[in-house]
């Protein structure tokens, strides 16, 4: 009986208590919104700037400063890893290169390493660079202080502990943290935010912090105190059973889990860390990718959204561009170029400059404004003989330099205009997370050391149909912060004609929501009924489906629930990413053919293109139709600036890269 009255109570009231994703919901994405905040001084390019556990001096901070800045960058992020000497043996097979212990390496956190981390801030600061920071050393969030008690845990495995692979302090360890307590974020902040005091004055910086790699043993079993407890309390069902049994056997289960995982994450990491980066008056920058959480919300909490290409296929920043979108964020950025020849050090100082073009085209072309290059090793002057494993290479004498500062202006320069504005929207496409939960690790052919489940929703793509109409991806969090007003459902900066539907699986909660706003008469296109997903299924939830399809302004048929033609039409279009303006004015990116769907990993030269392609657009806006045939030089990506009047202007966004060499890919395994 009790269970009965449970399950009644979650169809009418979705009980928003059920897992306190409700803090994300409309008042917390609000609250959170940037009115035309400027979080760098230019839309330059940064880099990620590699500090090895070595003797760190003033005269090479200097030196790596001035160089980066006549190269035309914006600025830099510090980020603190490994002494070089515990890699010794993979530099001497693959380099050549012989790294002694430097027992003169300043120590973590220590009067000495402060001092040199403060200084550079403020030197940056005097040549107009800025100047962000890791927030710890490497990745993920790792402490010297981290008992065993504050430490990662997983079910079944007490003697369970992560360590930090990367640590400045090796060969001390550092303990990666139990991101479901906001007690072992707290501990391990506090030092790391005592000895950045003086780095964070003068300008404000951001702190960042990586993707989610906690362990791969781990999936399925990431536990904290108190997690059976709440589970039981929130479902009304004992988890332990399925834990001991497997829950990759459960997919309902398993759904249950990730929503409450999902819950203790967010409360007990992101936003404490969001919280923290606030109190020591830093921007908190952050990749949500890989977590166990529905990101799209999670990235909705941080001031800057991250996402990263190319272990991660450029596709996958729709997904943060749309968060960013819904949520009121004026800059998308992008750790770039990470590996994009492959892991690890491909074709490392050997990179193309027409490569990394065609990438950041494709990001940019995914609704990316801000690029940090991945990355630049630490080299003290004289030398260049320092690299970091898993990178492509930013730094004096490498193959990019004679071309660095011309290919920076091309990025400062789509860039500047990516920022202008709003993103456009016209069509809401509902994210398929709860299919991605429901089916649990991704095949073999697709999981990769840092890749393991669905619903990390790494391969996603808009379905095709809504292709011209600028999708950007919905989730049911922002569906019940959204208001439908004058045939428009309103959340954040987005203003959607439509909602596009087509998954397996529904959360209730998002059905429901969906009903209310089709009542209202939002146009839906509902192409098939979904399932409920969760062990707990409400007798509701067939009367919700049925009540909503039978809606006049909801149909199976996408053209019958569309007002207006789409927003661009045309053969082979080419991924594209439009901004409006206070003005009414448009600014319409169009990506060179050969940034459509790249994958991890592209090969060295694929960017080669001999002869200018040419496609034939309609873009339909604001009742006007435009026919252009559109030019794709060799190499160049092309941005229309469309007036609201319809006249029509091409910007010049020119950068002709040398022209690549075309080399096989190569298979490296990483020998540590």
């Amino acid at each position: 009986m009790k269970l009965s009255i449970y399950v009644i109570f979650l169809s009418i009231t979705c009980i928003t208590c059920i897992i306190s994703f409700t803090s994300c919901g409309e008042a917390s994405i609000h609250s959170h919104r940037q009115e035309s905040t400027l979080f760098y001084p230019t839309s330059k390019p940064c880099t990620r700037w590699w500090w090895f556990a070595t003797a760190i001096k003033k005269s090479d901070i200097k030196y790596q400063l001035d160089w980066l800045k006549e190269m035309n960058f914006g600025g830099v992020e510090i980020a603190w890893v490994y002494p070089l000497y515990r890699y010794q043996a993979m530099y001497a097979q693959k380099y050549n290169r012989h790294y002694p212990k430097d027992t003169t390496a300043q120590k973590w956190l220590s009067p000495e390493w402060a001092e040199m981390v403060a200084y550079t801030k403020s030197y940056a600061d005097s040549i107009g660079l800025s100047c962000d920071f890791t927030f710890g050393s490497a990745w993920p969030v790792a402490g010297s202080n981290i008992d065993k008690a504050h430490s990662t845990q997983i079910y079944g495995d007490t003697a369970f502990r992560q360590a930090l692979t990367f640590a400045w302090t090796f060969p001390d360890t550092q303990w990666v943290i139990n991101h479901l307590d906001s007690n072992a974020f707290i501990l391990f902040a506090e030092p790391v935010g005592k000895a950045l005091q003086q780095a964070l004055k003068g300008t404000r910086s951001s702190l960042f912090t990586d993707s989610w790699e906690i362990k791969l043993n781990s999936k399925n079993k990431i536990w904290t105190q108190g997690f059976d407890n709440k589970f039981k309390e929130n479902f009304g069902y004992d988890i332990i059973p399925y834990m001991q049994r497997g829950l990759d056997s459960f997919p309902d289960v398993r759904y249950d889990y990730m929503l409450q995982l999902d819950d203790y994450v967010t409360n007990g990491f992101y936003k404490p860390y969001v919280k923290k980066c606030k109190e020591l008056g830093a921007w908190s920058r952050v990749q949500c990718l890989g977590s166990p959480t529905d990101v799209m919300t999670t990235y909705s909490l941080v001031d800057i959204p991250e996402t990263e290409a190319m272990l991660n296929n450029p596709n996958y920043s729709r997904i943060v561009s749309s968060s960013a979108c819904l949520a009121s964020k004026k800059l998308v950025s992008s750790e770039t170029f990470t590996c994009m020849y492959g892991f690890p050090a491909t074709y490392l100082r050997q990179e193309q400059t027409a490569d990394l073009k065609m990438v950041a085209d494709a990001l940019f072309a995914q609704g990316v404004n801000h690029l940090v290059y991945h990355g630049m090793p630490y080299n003290p002057k004289g030398s260049d003989t320092i690299d970091f494993f898993a990178t492509t290479y930013f730094g004096p004498g490498g193959s990019l330099t004679s071309e660095l500062p011309a290919l920076n202006t091309y990025i400062e320069k789509v860039s500047g205009i990516m920022e202008k504005g709003k993103t456009y929207s016209d069509v809401g496409v509902y994210i398929p997370f709860e299919d991605a939960v429901m089916k649990g690790a991704y095949p073999p052919e697709l999981q990769r050391v840092w890749v393991w489940g669905e619903y990390e929703m790494r391969y996603l793509f808009p379905p095709k149909e809504t292709e011209g109409y600028h999708p950007l991806w919905i989730n049911r969090h922002f569906l019940e912060a959204s208001d439908f007003h004058e045939g428009k459902l309103i959340v954040g900066d987005a203003a959607f004609s439509s909602v596009f539907v087509d998954v397996e699986y529904m959360d209730i909660r998002a059905l429901k929501r969906l009903l209310e706003l089709a009542r209202q008469g939002l146009p839906l296109c509902l192409k098939h009924f979904p399932k409920q997903p969760g062990k707990m299924k409400s007798k509701e939830y067939e009367g919700m489906l049925s009540e909503l399809s039978g809606l006049k302004n909801v149909s199976a048929n996408f053209k019958n629930v569309i007002p207006h033609p789409p927003f661009i039409q045309g053969d082979s279009l080419p991924d594209y990413w439009c901004r409006q303006e206070i003005d009414g004015s448009y600014y319409l990116f169009l990506a060179q053919p050969l940034s459509k769907n790249l994958k991890y990993p592209i090969y060295s030269g694929q960017s080669l293109m001999k002869q200018s392609e040419f496609r034939e657009l309609t873009i339909n806006l604001n009742g006007k139709t435009i026919r252009q045939k559109i030019e794709f030089k060799p190499y160049q990506s092309v941005i229309l600036k469309i007036a609201s009047t319809g006249k029509l202007e091409v910007i010049d966004i020119t950068f002709v890269p040398k022209e690549p060499q075309v080399r096989s890919r190569e298979v490296q395994k990483m020998n540590f």
